[in-house]
């Protein structure tokens, strides 16, 4: 279920959400040039550590998923210049607590900016999008 379109649509968006809460956190918290600082320079830095520390396989995994549901389109999608390789690889147990900490804290941080209901909705999508996940955490948690 993890590698079904619709499943990575929304966990895109979940990403997208978090990296803009991050980014309304930093401009509800700071004025002036500082406010601008942390609306970009914070969702920056996630964003790089998110892309940064990698489970060798898991984005050719879900590349495989649209490539199944779209045959014919491989130009369309981007070539894996070298399969597995990853900027750091960590092991899957590592990735998953990047991921609860990423998306614990765009939580946190949307709460502490003022918006608890949003960040209680957002919560519990991700909550529901990782319980449908469960294939991808037993895969994680299999890679050490």
């Amino acid at each position: 279920m993890s590698n079904h379109p619709l499943n990575l649509t929304l966990r895109f968006l979940l990403e997208l959400v978090a990296l803009g809460a991050i980014a309304y956190w930093g401009w509800t918290q700071n004025d002036g040039v500082w406010r601008w600082v942390a609306v970009l320079g914070l969702p920056l830095i996630a964003a790089a550590l998110w892309v940064t520390f990698r489970v060798p396989g898991d984005q050719e995994r879900m590349a495989e998923s649209f490539r199944a549901m779209a045959p014919g389109v491989d130009g369309a999608l981007p070539a894996q210049s070298a399969p597995g390789r990853v900027a750091v690889a960590v092991p899957g147990v590592v990735r998953l607590a990047i991921e609860a900490i990423f998306f614990g804290g765009a939580v946190w941080l949307l709460a502490l900016a003022g918006q608890p209901r949003p960040a209680l909705l957002f919560g519990i999508i991700i909550v529901l999008h990782y319980a449908a996940s469960y294939d991808r955490i037993r895969w994680l948690l299999s890679r050490t």
